[in-house]
């Protein structure tokens, strides 16, 4: 910032301009970027995954935007939301290139609102996690996961936080996709609301409070 301060100076200096003014200008647009955040929710588009274990994603962005009273607009690779709190502008995403081309929608939403990775949350399902489990991490790998593999692979990068949300590997040998592209049991269904209330708050909290804190708060809860 000091570097980029000091040449904005020097050329305002040359051209005798108002450095005051101008440096200023760069620090509200610096600011303005630091507040603006990106949600991603993973999932694959179409009524037969509406309701499934890998469209968590998708499903926890829904129902946030249900709770603030905000509508997805369909939009360049994806479903988008804007959603204004305290100050800070939370775009909320649901790419529409299917699950295994996610990369394409989070890179070009990223660069297009000019947001930095630490300020993207991707939420996605994990066959490791005990159904409902949550856990927030700064980085990771893409735990076999087609939809971080593609993030992972545009942004050649495995440093961005995700929020990972527990669908269990209660499947037989061979059942895998069948269970992940399978739909919720009415046990789950009903377990499910409280988890979804809490997913919510975890938005919020990442904007707010940033992921240090939320992952104090909400890790194992």
């Amino acid at each position: 910032m000091k570097t980029k301060m000091s040449v904005i100076k020097t050329l305002l200096s040359f051209f005798g301009w108002s450095a005051k003014a101008k440096v200023e200008e760069v620090k509200s647009n610096d600011n303005q970027e630091m507040k603006k955040f990106l949600i991603v929710g993973l999932g694959n588009i179409g009524a037969e995954y509406v309701n499934t274990r890998h469209n968590i994603g998708f499903k926890i962005l829904d129902y946030f935007a249900n709770q603030e009273s905000i509508s997805f607009q369909t939009q360049k690779l994806g479903e988008v939301a804007e959603f204004k709190i305290k100050g800070r502008t939370v775009l909320l995403l649901k790419p529409n290139t299917y699950m295994n081309l996610s990369g394409k929608a989070v890179k070009y939403w990223l660069e297009k609102e000019n947001i930095e990775k630490d300020n993207m949350l991707v939420i996605t399902d994990d066959l490791n996690l005990s159904f409902g489990s949550i856990r927030i991490k700064t980085k990771g790998s893409d735990g076999g996961h087609n939809g971080l593999k593609n993030i992972q692979l545009l942004l050649n990068s495995t440093e961005y936080p995700r929020f990972r949300f527990g669908i269990s590997d209660a499947f037989k040998k061979g059942k895998q996709v069948d269970y992940v592209l399978g739909e919720w049991t009415l046990d789950e269904k009903e377990a499910l609301k409280e988890r979804l209330s809490i997913s919510s708050e975890i938005i919020k909290s990442f904007a707010l409070a940033g992921l240090n804190n939320t992952m104090n708060v909400f890790n194992g809860k």
